[in-house]
């Protein structure tokens, strides 16, 4: 169990405190007005207020002789100000209005001739301003009504949110135009912010509360990267996924582009394609600053989502159940999708819920139900009370030759012997999977016994390859997946595992500009006889050092841990669970220089694989007799797209 900090424990204290007082209260008289639990579409969104500000960050990134200000376009109810009441804030703050839009109909934000917002891309002012909240987005640095420049994830695009979470709590300047010397309080607020936002906009969630602001309460990061470095490599291996200064050139803005190249130039010499872990990619690794983070966390992740990996959710939640942070998470068998297009309704209510908790203060009772919510098949969901659930132990298992060369064994057991493979960039996890139960030479794979009873996989695994490479560099892929049939998400399609429909539903109130009514999803599935649980990569020449790689030595023996995407999967009785160990995997990474042959030494290769129940679950469930797989060619979804990715939608 991770030790729990000074904060943690403080915090179970006052709780519990505060419990026992309320035990010694008196209950609430007859005909005495109950504590609210839900917030309620009281207030007019067509009479709503939208106004627009321009928030001082501090810098001056552009270089114009002048401080950078973001501008935030709000909408808020008009009321509650006349009543003498302040609201709470939920917050987007993205670099997509203007350039890429924002959702599943690819929404920009929209103004009047007099500059106010018309159109708010997404539903959270429709459905959350009736309720008394305000809504803000804002637009990241150097993205459409802002000044400066991109910077991925680094100091400005994290100053842009956090200046105006400052902003809202009375520490920071904020002006009524762009340029002009008027300026602007939050009256209206109590200061009171939740942050939200899919991908690039979560990811900013993610940093400003890696930043311990105040007033910054909860964060419900959606697909989100919490370490940049990670966006772009794995570990040393270079992702398709161009650089940061490509990036940085496809969401600017045409006024930022102009006085931008000096960033732009710093963004490319600070992030070469080595794979070399530099400081750049310190400055945008949120991960280690997650003790100071002082808001509560809702985290959404699709566990097939290629864009934005598993890769990036995994040490963020380590990091945060490290330190105490209080903590809810969803995962789904998407890929790069935001649940309100894979679980409307009941996201729409948990959502509602976990705002009028965490920032209204409603005693609800969401903070006492389950942990996790997981998707378990397309649309049927189970919850977990805690994540990963209790009795998951970090389970050692090792691969072995089996009966027929080609194809090994999966066990508890110290093995020795070597499997070899040479790499082939044309081929990836899906090619290797679907092959498994066959000798192929560009992998080596290894298998369990049928289960006789169903395993679960819950958190993030490792894989350790002790591999002698013929030439002087080389990349190592390493891939667990349940061999059996079943009916998936169809992740691989281009709208990863959702089918967009005609029909629209409505979310809130609209108005002329802004509908509060979206086009309806429904789950796009594929029958498959495998599918992949999780994933990882490395370049076997950061071996020993993630800061700088160095060229191998042909016939040395090399030893590297690769990382795996966190998951949560059930492999059921009957199926077999494999280890896939390979090179390149087509579509996602990069080929190396050279096209080695890799001989793996087993008795050197491990995986660390989270099971619940552990090695005595392990154990039973592959109790019975192995046998030798038929060869045999598997089906799958299609392969990843080769290709860069836009952290967006």
């Amino acid at each position: 169990m991770p030790t729990r900090t000074r904060s943690a424990i403080r915090r179970t204290l006052v709780t519990a405190a505060a419990v026992a007082l309320t035990a010694l209260l008196p209950t609430t008289p007859a005909g005495a007005r109950p504590a609210p639990r839900e917030s309620t579409p009281v207030y007019s969104y067509d009479r709503a207020i939208r106004e627009s500000v321009w928030v001082d960050t501090g810098l001056d990134e552009d270089g114009d002789g002048r401080g950078d200000r973001v501008a935030a376009d709000i909408v808020r109810p008009a009321e509650p100000a006349g009543q003498g009441r302040k609201v709470p804030v939920i917050m987007d703050a993205s670099p997509y209005y203007s350039c890429c839009g924002r959702g599943n109909e690819s929404q920009l934000k929209t103004y009047d001739a007099q500059g106010r917002v018309v159109q708010m891309p997404l539903f959270y002012d429709n459905f959350f301003v009736p309720r008394g909240y305000a809504f803000v987005g804002v637009d990241l640095a150097g993205t459409n009504r802002s000044d400066g420049c991109v910077d991925i994830g680094g100091p400005s695009d994290i100053r842009s949110a956090k200046a105006v979470v400052d902003w809202l709590n009375g520490r920071a300047r904020a002006y009524t135009s762009r340029t002009g010397d008027t300026p602007v309080r939050a009256g209206w607020t109590n200061g009171r912010t939740g942050m939200i936002g899919k991908s690039w906009d979560g990811t900013i969630a993610n940093g400003v509360a890696a930043t311990g602001v105040k007033g910054l309460r909860t964060i419900v990061p959606i697909s989100a990267i919490s370490s940049w470095y990670d966006y772009y490599f794995a570990q040393g291996a270079p992702l398709y996924d161009g650089g940061p200064d490509d990036l940085a050139d496809r969401v600017e803005s045409a006024g930022a582009r102009a006085h931008c190249a000096a960033v732009q130039r710093r963004l490319a010499e600070g992030s070469p394609r080595n794979g070399d872990r530099t400081p750049l990619w310190t400055a945008r690794d949120y991960v280690k600053d997650a003790a100071e983070v002082r808001a509560s966390v809702f985290a959404v992740h699709g566990m097939q989502d290629l864009n934005v990996r598993t890769q990036h959710l995994g040490p963020w939640w380590d990091a945060l159940t490290r330190h105490g942070v209080r903590r809810k998470i969803w995962l789904s068998q998407t890929g790069h999708v935001d649940p309100f297009d894979f679980r409307r309704g009941a996201w729409v209510d948990t959502l509602h819920r976990w705002f009028d908790h965490e920032l209204l203060g409603y005693d609800n009772g969401i903070d006492r139900e389950p942990m996790a919510d997981v998707e378990r098949h397309p649309g049927q969901w189970v919850t977990t009370p805690v994540w990963p659930p209790s009795g998951t132990r970090a389970t050692v298992l090792r691969p072995a030759p089996g009966p027929e060369a080609g194809v090994g064994t999966l066990g508890l057991r110290r093995a020795h012997g070597t499997a070899a493979f040479t790499d082939d960039p044309r081929l990836g996890e899906t090619d290797w999977a679907a092959r498994v139960t066959a000798a192929t030479p560009e992998k080596a794979g290894f298998l369990t016994a049928p289960l006789s009873r169903a395993l679960r996989l819950a958190g993030s695994a490792e894989v350790t390859v002790t591999a002698t490479p013929t030439t002087t560099s080389a990349h190592l892929s390493a891939v667990l997946a349940d061999i059996g049939p079943d009916t998936i998400r169809d992740y691989a399609d281009p709208d990863e595992g959702i089918t967009t429909l005609a029909e629209r539903t409505c979310w809130g109130a609209s108005t002329a500009g802004d509908s509060a009514c979206f086009k309806e999803t429904r789950a796009k599935t594929a029958a498959v006889g495998y599918t992949v649980v999780s994933r990882g990569w490395a370049d076997l020449g950061h071996y020993a050092s993630a800061a700088k790689g160095v060229p191998l030595t042909p016939g040395k023996a090399r030893t590297m841990t690769l990382r795996l995407g966190a998951t949560d999967h059930v492999v059921p009785a009957g199926h077999r669970l494999a280890l896939i160990v390979a090179g390149t995997d087509s579509g996602l990474l990069e080929p190396p220089s050279t096209r080695p042959t890799l001989t793996v030494d087993l008795s050197r290769t491990t995986a660390k694989v989270p099971l619940v129940g552990g090695a005595g679950a392990f154990a039973r469930a592959t109790s019975g007799a192995a046998g030798t797989p038929e060869p045999t060619v598997l089906e799958g979804v299609g392969a990843p797209r080769t290709g860069r990715h836009l952290p967006a939608a």
